[in-house]
């Protein structure tokens, strides 16, 4: 409640959600009633499983992020959500918690490692191995090889970086609940998966989703940029002694649409890469993209 009255009274842009504050990567252990995550808790209703959340949050608050997708794109997003979540996760989770279960350990320890103690964290962290890989053998990815399961995650990527293209986002020039999904898990290979092949795979080959997950990252959450980050170019040229650790450039959060498709000497306007014709950055995701083309049929 607010002021004596009931949050779900108040008109939205008057509604706020505070969390306790608690340590980065802080994790209590406690788990859904289904022994899942991730879970909430809102006017003491709980509720378990990401799409039950979020289909539940737009039920309470009025908000919808696929608001401007149609029918056919929005039977993509969950084709791809599903792609993501249920096939694309289980080659994460082999990659951190099989085949680099040493490196996730070392991570954990300079995060904090929330409650646990050294030799806690060994122990839930071989656990945990034993358990994602009975866990991928039930779901039968995980009665594959080793080189196998890999080829099927770079297939994964290679569609997400297909679909993705030149848009800003994966369903075009706004952001949508999929987004939500493809970061979520393209993060991991970005900054948690130092070395490996999908870190290689996204920051070389597929750089279009080293780019994508750069620009969300700087979108909604400015505070997690740092100056010494280890993000690095690489090019299908480079080699394994030329590869240098080199923050990501600016320019490379440009991302061209659909609106931009019509380039020639004929354009009288003047953008630099991460700008649109009013100047407007297109590090912002409100950009009304509309705009471009409406100035461009009136010339």
């Amino acid at each position: 409640k607010k002021r004596g009255k009931n949050m779900e009274d108040l008109p939205f842009h008057h509604f706020k959600i505070t969390f306790q504050k608690l340590p980065s990567n802080y994790f209590g252990g406690k788990l859904s009633a289904q022994g899942k995550m991730p879970w909430i808790e809102y006017n003491h209703e709980k509720v378990s499983g990401t799409e039950f959340i979020i289909d539940f949050l737009e039920e309470k608050l009025g908000v919808n992020l696929n608001k401007n997708l149609g029918p056919h794109e929005r039977a993509i997003s969950r084709a791809v959500t599903k792609m993501v979540e249920e096939h694309f996760y289980w080659t994460l989770a082999y990659c951190q918690w099989v085949d680099n279960l040493n490196e996730t350990r070392k991570m954990l320890s300079l995060s904090g490692g929330g409650p646990f103690s050294n030799l806690l964290r060994w122990v839930v962290c071989h656990i945990t191995k034993g358990i994602v890989k009975r866990e991928m053998h039930g779901h039968g990815i995980g009665r594959f090889s080793e080189e196998e399961i890999y080829m099927l995650m770079e297939k994964d990527m290679r569609s997400l970086a297909g679909l993705l293209g030149d848009k800003k986002y994966i369903m075009g020039p706004k952001l949508s609940t999929l987004d939500a999904t493809v970061f979520g898990h393209l993060a991991q290979a970005m900054w948690t998966l130092p070395g490996t092949r999908p870190e290689r795979l996204i920051k070389g080959e597929l750089i279009n989703l080293a780019m994508y997950c750069e620009r969300i990252r700087r979108k909604f959450w400015p505070e997690w940029h740092h100056d010494d980050d280890n993000t690095i170019y690489e090019s299908e040229e480079s080699s394994e002694g030329s590869k240098t650790h080199t923050p990501l450039l600016d320019f490379s959060f440009y991302s061209r649409t659909e609106t931009f498709e019509d380039e020639g000497a004929e354009n009288s306007f003047s953008r630099t890469p991460d700008t649109d014709f009013t100047g407007h950055s297109l590090f912002d995701s409100d950009v009304d993209m509309d705009d471009y083309t409406d100035h461009e049929q009136c010339k």
